[in-house]
């Protein structure tokens, strides 16, 4: 006698998830792999959910890096005490914002997308604005300055961290082997005459020095 088949099993709904869920899965990829094995459909499948379910809190990977950078500067980023001079504050400010991006591996590639701003990190954005104005800058120079040391503070971090990399996977010397060998003192004296020392002087962190001296150029404009 013929078996009567099994009734089908209908998939039952995906279980709920939270946004600290999301958040703490999505944050556990970027520190084993970088953001470009951060998806949505790796990030559903490691909560075990579906990217469908994904979306009723994200709309998508740009809105998520958003979300984690909100949420790694509300953990780290602390608002400094801000001198009175104009200058100074600019400088307390951006050396504030670069403190905490250096330390943070997977937030150098989500940089070079800089419209992805924190909203925790708008206050420093207006301390530096705010800075600059009170150096005698009108608004948009103001924007404008702040957008140079944007610039310089991300380029420098992602450079730093690239080099880093580098030299933890290769530890040979590698610009005095090639690019500075043999150096023609009658081309290029300054650098033939720095060439043994180059690695060790661009090794050294001047973030500070620069930031500086940006800063003291923007702002007598």
């Amino acid at each position: 006698m013929p078996q009567t088949p099994a009734p089908r099993k209908t998939p039952g709904r995906p279980p709920r998830i939270s946004r600290d869920e999301i958040i703490g899965t999505a944050l556990r990829i970027l520190d084993e792999g970088g953001v470009d094995r951060l998806t949505m459909r790796r990030l559903a499948a490691e909560i075990g959910s579906t990217p469908m379910a994904l979306y009723h809190h994200v709309r998508n990977k740009d809105e998520l890096l958003v979300l984690l950078l909100d949420d790694y500067a509300t953990r780290t980023l602390r608002r400094p005490e801000l001198p009175a001079q104009p200058r100074e504050r600019v400088i307390v400010a951006a050396e504030a914002i670069h403190e905490v991006l250096a330390a943070c591996p997977w937030i150098v590639t989500v940089l070079t997308a800089d419209d992805l701003l924190s909203k925790t990190a708008l206050w420093f954005v207006e301390q530096i604005v705010d800075g600059f104005v009170d150096c005698g800058l009108t608004l948009d120079q103001a924007v404008h300055g702040y957008r140079a040391i944007w610039y310089y503070t991300a380029g420098e971090i992602m450079v730093r961290t690239a080099a880093t990399r580098r030299r933890a996977e290769d530890d040979r010397p590698i610009h005095r082997e090639s690019v500075f060998a043999d150096l023609d003192p009658d081309e290029v004296p300054r650098l033939a005459q720095v060439a043994d020392r180059w690695e060790a002087l661009t090794a050294q962190d001047t973030y500070s020095d620069g930031l500086r001296a940006l800063v003291d150029g923007l702002a007598t404009r």
